[in-house]
């Protein structure tokens, strides 16, 4: 009772919390002296409580007095808490021997002024580490002792040295070469944050060692090109052929500029094994590609059954600016550890610049760090001086060991600067006089770790100076090459490996028809659960007797059944489904059912995994609540998996304008920028039944605007049979272009298919209705059925448009020439300025088809919001269309 009694006020309830943060091996109270306060000696335990404490407060604050920053900007007045005084530790207690308990790396006793010397050099020094936000306890030991015990080995052996300096040098002397010989040119200069080079050449190395064989890299455009060349190993002529003016982009298309470029390679590390490296396209929008990077990584992963996520990594590269300010970089970081988008954890690198274009950090944040959004997931996040090449080798060496062993992400904050402003050609002195004078006294960072490796006596200033005259040397050479190639631009490569049998543009036919019997089968077994299973009764009444009943040929296909028959039919021949986004499981409109659960457990049956034993997987994923982050995650997966069926729905299709950003710059326009190739699926609920502005449309316009030369599709089917076939249409055929699906909502319950219509014929582009009529109403989606139930004896051929895009022109020339000399109305729900009028109509004037609107007037918004006025909108344009 002595002990305890030692052991009162604060630093009893100290003790207490202690508990819960040492190894399991070391209870609290053995770092106390039960033999001092047995004979009294309180001094002694109070303390060693003090140095208790100041341990823990190093380990909680230490970060902020590190020396990360090399221009010394940011050195400030360090934390009170890690002054000895704070404890109430005095200049007497220094020489006094303690017990170094909880510290790893010392011997079990030391003085207080030894504790307080190693505390500083490992919280302290040029990298600060925040780890407290880890919640899993053995997490967070496991993080504290490799970060206190990482000076027992040597950061770099000679070889990493040099390997590091020729890498420094690499880096350098490209941005030096690239500044003289193509001045004005805008390239995103690395000069100041050249360590990322050797950054990730260690990370490409640690992570194969340890079974990484695919390294998918995303990144903005500062530093891209040397990464290019330095980390992929481009070769120096086709970088120098791009400033030249001379492209490999193809003929048709708009090609990129130099910077947004992607490249593949293969990579042999230092120890002859071989990892894939791919670095992604990407457009201007800061942080964009990030989840199509982690979405190719999982594709690579489920391509070779790695449900373990260790044959890939996602290695993302950050700006300090970006980080902290794109929404997408939290939407991504919460994928990390879901189910259905786990890649086994992602590096993140921040190139920290210190600097947003011309912003500064107290402008463009409210947190003390950029990376203070990844505080969410409770993993580790190192700040390192980019100055200090071997502290970045340590920080590798844990990160990367980190994710083997606990596969989750991981974050590297690189403190750096940017040597010009946001592009060459911009004066940063402007807005950042006092940091640009800090900036032009630099030596820059290979003088400085060179002078470093001099004095160590691993190098010669002469032996480095070899280094870099024959780099050069390499440049020059391929310079010349590039002069006396006459501006001959390379061949542009064609679709390769994965994709060597797919094509985008041209449509081929393929027969989607899948015999009756088959049919019956696929849904019984859709049928099937579990014995004991307690399915929901309404389920059973309303969904699983239905089927029985379809089975059999008693009754018609209803909207979810030919769609669950498509994936059924799919996976059964062999091709994979990937299905994704807000409660799909179920269906935002309860019409699908994918899954099922047992009302007394709360097990899951998904009835699609278990159609036969030698079905290809099928995927169901209820997403978080984002639409940019899984869209851009599923076109990634989308890249990796052609032959799949990957689709993305959205809870409402006007919620899809939260991932504008992803259509925009890589949906709708990758092929023709980067030569890309995507069979993505979207599927946006779109119609008008009164719900409102944000609960109608699809933006089928917006979509519509952005086609062009083939890029991609755009359908509003109207029955089961339609979305069978194009479904299978869409995977079947060689043709890999994104499908925008607009999917009904009120018509899930309403419209029907016999069983013989996904049992022959294929997906029609475009219905006709009779002949010889005097007027012929296009339309497109649910309002035909408006129409149909108003048309009662009128002489009026009702034509569906099932395909939007590419707009099946001679199918409807062929269709009205049935119709000799009727009028001709597109008629739709939307209002005059969105749907598919401004589209349609352009290009039928310019096939010379003249047609006549009946609609909504243009409008704002895109629905009124009040179900009496919509009601009278609805019955109006059906009147005026109907005649």
């Amino acid at each position: 009772m002595a002990h305890d009694t030692a052991l009162s006020g604060d630093n009893a309830a100290y003790l207490e919390a202690l508990e819960g943060f040492l190894p399991p091996q070391v209870p609290a109270r053995s770092i106390f002296n039960p033999a001092a306060a047995a004979t009294g000696d309180f001094d002694a335990a109070d303390r060693q409580a003090k140095v208790s404490r100041l341990i823990n407060s190093y380990r909680v604050r230490g970060h902020d007095a590190a020396r990360v920053d090399p221009l010394g900007l940011e050195a400030g007045k360090p934390h009170p808490e890690l002054d000895p005084a704070y404890f109430g530790l005095s200049a007497a207690d220094m020489d006094v021997k303690v017990s170094t308990v909880p510290m790893y790396g010392m011997p079990e006793h030391a003085t207080v002024r030894q504790v307080l010397d190693r505390l500083r050099a490992v919280y302290c020094g040029s990298v600060g580490v925040e780890y407290m936000n880890i919640r899993d306890t053995a997490q967070k030991h496991w993080v504290v002792e490799q970060f206190e015990r990482r000076f027992e080995r040597p950061a770099l052996d000679r070889e990493g040295e040099l390997r590091a300096l020729d890498l420094l040098t690499r880096a350098d002397g490209f941005e030096r070469f690239l500044g003289v010989k193509f001045q004005g040119n805008k390239r995103f200069s690395l000069e100041g944050g050249e360590s990322l080079i050797p950054l990730m050449d260690m990370v490409i190395e640690e992570s194969a060692r340890n079974g990484v064989r695919e390294v998918v890299i995303g990144m903005a455009h500062r530093g891209r090109l040397n990464v290019l060349l330095n980390v992929l190993r481009k070769p120096p002529a086709k970088m120098i052929a791009e400033f030249a003016g001379q492209h490999d982009a193809p003929s048709e298309g708009s090609g990129d500029v130099k910077y947004h470029l992607g490249y593949s390679s293969e990579y042999v590390t230092r120890h002859g094994g071989s990892v894939h490296l791919a670095l992604c396209f990407n457009p201007s929008h800061l942080e964009a590609v990030n989840p199509v990077v982690v979405g190719r990584v999982r594709a690579k992963m489920d391509r070779v059954h790695d449900s373990e996520r260790r044959s890939g990594l996602a290695l993302l590269i950050h700006g300090d600016a970006a980080f902290a300010g794109q929404g997408i970089v939290p939407e991504v970081l919460n994928l990390s550890d879901l189910p259905g988008y786990r890649t086994g954890g992602t590096v993140h690198i921040v190139v920290n610049n210190q600097i947003g274009f011309t912003t500064t950090p107290t402008e463009g944040r409210s947190t003390p760090y950029s990376t203070d959004v990844a505080r969410m997931l409770g993993v580790p996040i190192f700040h390192v001086n980019g100055e200090d090449p071997e502290a970045v080798a340590e920080v590798v060496r844990i990160a990367v060991e980190w994710r083997n062993k606990f596969a989750r992400d991981v974050i590297i904050d690189m403190y750096c600067f940017r040597r010009h402003g946001h592009n060459e050609t911009d004066e940063p002195a402007y807005t950042q006089p006092i940091m640009y004078r800090r900036i032009a006294e630099h030596p820059g960072v290979r003088e400085g770790y060179l002078r470093r490796l001099i004095q160590k006596g691993s190098i010669t200033r002469e032996q480095a100076d070899k280094l870099e005259a024959d780099f050069r040397a390499e440049l020059d050479g391929a310079l010349r090459h590039v002069k006396e190639s006459n501006g001959r631009p390379p061949v542009a490569s064609a679709m390769q490996h994965l994709w060597a049998h797919y094509h985008g543009g041209m449509h081929d036919i393929v027969d989607t028809a899948v015999p009756s019997g088959r049919l019956s089968d696929l849904l019984r077994a859709l049928n099937q659960v579990p014995a004991g299973f307690n399915l929901h009764p309404k389920l059973a009444r309303s969904v699983y007797k239905l089927r029985e009943e379809q089975a059999a040929g008693n009754k018609p296909i209803d909207w979810a059944a030919g769609e669950l028959l498509a994936y059924a039919s799919l996976v059964s021949q062999g091709h994979r489904v990937r299905l994704s986004g807000q409660d799909c499981g179920r269906g935002t409109f309860s019409h699908r059912h994918a899954v099922v659960r047992d009302q007394t457990t709360g097990a899951a049956w998904c009835p699609l995994q278990h159609i036969d034993s030698r079905q290809a997987p099928f995927d169901v994923f209820n997403s978080l609540l984002s639409e940019g982050a899984v869209l851009g995650f599923e076109y990634g997966y989308s890249l990796d998996y052609p032959e799949a069926l990957v689709i993305w729905e959205a809870q409402f299709g006007d919620f899809a304008n939260g991932a504008q950003i992803i259509f925009d710059n890589f949906i709708s326009s990758g092929e023709a920028k980067w030569n890309r190739l995507s069979g993505l699926t979207l599927f946006l609920p779109h119609g008008y039944e009164g719900q409102g502005p944000e609960h109608s449309s699809a933006r089928i316009e917006r979509f519509l605007q952005m086609c062009a030369e083939g890029n991609m599709q755009c359908v509003n089917a109207t029955t089961p049979a339609q979305i069978f076939h194009l479904l299978r249409r869409q995977v079947m055929r060689k043709v890999r272009d994104p499908l925008v699906v607009f999917t009904p909502k009120s018509l899930l319950r309403t419209v029907s298919s016999p069983l013989d219509d996904l049992a022959r014929g294929g997906f029609q582009e475009l219905i006709g209705d009779g002949v010889g009529r005097k007027r012929v109403v296009l339309c497109s989606g649910k309002v035909y059925y408006d129409l149909l139930a108003a048309r009662g004896s009128r002489d009026v051929a009702l034509v569906r448009v099932e395909q939007l895009y590419p707009l099946p022109l001679d199918a409807l020339r062929a269709e009205l020439a049935r119709h000799p000399g009727a009028e001709v109305i597109w008629c739709q729900e939307e209002p005059k300025n969105m749907g598919g009028w401004p589209s349609v109509a352009m290009w039928c004037l310019e096939a010379g088809i003249m047609l006549r609107y009946a609609g909504r007037k243009a409008s704002a918004a895109p629905a009124t919001g009040y179900m009496d006025r919509h009601l009278a909108e609805q019955a109006q344009l059906v009147e005026d269309a109907l005649g």
